[in-house]
């Protein structure tokens, strides 16, 4: 980028285009809330206003100068890639984050070259959605002539093959097939197809004897042909009940997760809601993309808890194997390990603090799993609910009086008495090389 940009240039631009939406005094943490304001006429889900102020986080990442160069073109590159299938950032609805974007990146793309704007590795899908931003009255921006981006549609370095938005998804379903199909390590059994109705493979039916049709009208009533005996059916043995894997901490899928950008739940005072990457295949249920990588999206009750700035761009301990759950309107597809202090007998919890975020080990990737030591184990694929894993577990989450969290199985009502090194105090929380995950400063607290 050649300019930087304050929050009130952005505000003084939009304000020029909607007065009486943006009034001056407008913050830039007012944004994310004021789409429906400026396109009064369109209506957006919970969904989409996560979506709208995480577009609002990247169109501000892609206006700092001085970020690493490698980033911002990989940065770049995502958006070229989503744009290469919509018309706005939410696909075809206009927004606050689609002007947002344009006023901070369109200063880069004016100075672009023709190889950057539609060469054969150009964001040619970029330059077209910057001149449909300043062009159409969808958005109803005020850009003065000489202030817009001159964009030559004859000056075409490289032609690209247009995307086919079936086969884009359909490329995109086989990806799913295949990504899940990797991870199960299974190869689809064939079903064999039955008989199909009244086939009979037995023996046809025997005509009558001669003997036997005198013999049926004879007088001798006893002179009845026997009935063909029926084959005794073998008795069907019980069905053997599965077999139960013993509670266990190391059922739970614990992971280093790299929160990528959190905002305060639009509908819920008390949730943010962060987008994390867990290091999961692409194309995994309950996964998106973001910034060119795989992520969940995660609601956690921390807003009043932990500071908002405190959790951009950090490392974190998730919990993945919980069923997803919707909360006010969007799914959360994990969980985020944080340390209170434990409550008092007959004290009520009134999620009051203080809470601090469990650390994983300096240097810890994302994705890269964690267990407790001598607990090591294969987690479950997805904890049944009805079955309260975790629920059943997390009495024995703890920290200690070193600021490690472990796991303690005399806190666990099944677990105690346990022998072995496993009911030998409490046993960390540790990475594959054997960095420990720790908390800031409680002690003896309850980790959940």
């Amino acid at each position: 980028m050649s300019t930087s940009t304050s929050p009130k240039d952005l505000i003084t631009f939009l304000h020029f285009s909607f007065p009486s939406a943006i009034p001056d005094t407008t913050t830039e943490s007012d944004l994310p809330t004021t789409s429906h304001a400026l396109y009064p006429s369109t209506t957006y889900t919970d969904p989409e206003k996560v979506e709208i102020s995480q577009w609002l986080t990247t169109s501000a990442r892609l206006a700092v100068p001085d970020e690493d160069e490698a980033k911002h073109a990989e940065r770049l590159g995502s958006l070229n890639l989503h744009l290469s299938t919509c018309t706005t950032l939410l696909g075809s609805k206009p927004s606050v984050a689609d002007a947002a974007l344009y006023y901070r990146l369109a200063p880069a793309v004016k100075g672009w070259s023709t190889e950057e704007r539609t060469g054969e590795k150009g964001y040619h899908h970029i330059v077209r959605y910057i001149d449909f931003v300043q062009s159409a009255s969808l958005f109803g921006l005020s850009i003065p002539a000489d202030e817009k981006v001159n964009v030559d549609v004859n000056d075409v370095k490289f032609v690209h093959k247009p995307i086919d938005p079936k086969e884009e998804k359909e490329r995109k379903k086989k990806e799913k097939v295949a990504a899940a199909a990797g991870l199960d390590g299974q190869t689809p059994l064939v079903v064999g197809r039955g008989k199909e109705k009244g086939q009979d493979t037995a023996k046809s039916k025997e005509q009558p004897s001669e003997e036997t049709a005198k013999a049926a009208t004879s007088n001798d009533a006893t002179a009845q042909p026997s009935k063909k005996e029926k084959k005794e059916k073998a008795p069907k043995q019980a069905k053997q009940a599965p077999n139960e894997t013993p509670l266990s901490p190391h059922l739970i899928d614990l992971r280093v997760g790299h929160i990528l950008k959190a905002i305060p739940h639009p509908d819920a005072d008390s949730l943010y809601v962060s987008t994390i990457a867990c290091g999961d295949a692409p194309g995994i249920k309950d996964t998106s993309e973001y910034e060119g990588q795989v992520v969940r999206t995660v609601c956690s009750g921390l807003n009043g808890l932990i500071p908002l700035e405190e959790m951009q761009g950090r490392k974190i301990i998730a919990v993945c194997n919980l069923k997803p759950v919707k909360m006010r309107g969007i799914t959360s597809a994990a969980m985020v390990l944080a340390a209170s202090p434990r409550l008092k007998e007959g004290e009520e919890d009134h999620h009051a603090g203080p809470v601090e975020l469990v650390n994983p080990p300096e240097g810890a990737q994302a994705g890269e799993k964690v267990c407790f030591q001598g607990w090591e184990g294969e987690p479950e694929g997805m904890l049944n609910p009805k079955k309260k894993v975790w629920e059943a577990l997390q009495p024995g989450f703890t920290t200690t009086g070193g600021l490690e969290v472990g796991f303690e199985a005399g806190g666990v009502e099944a677990l105690k008495g346990v022998e072995g090194e496993k009911g030998e105090g409490v046993r960390l929380l540790v990475t594959g090389s054997g960095g420990k995950c720790t908390v800031k400063s409680l002690k003896g607290a309850t980790v959940r």
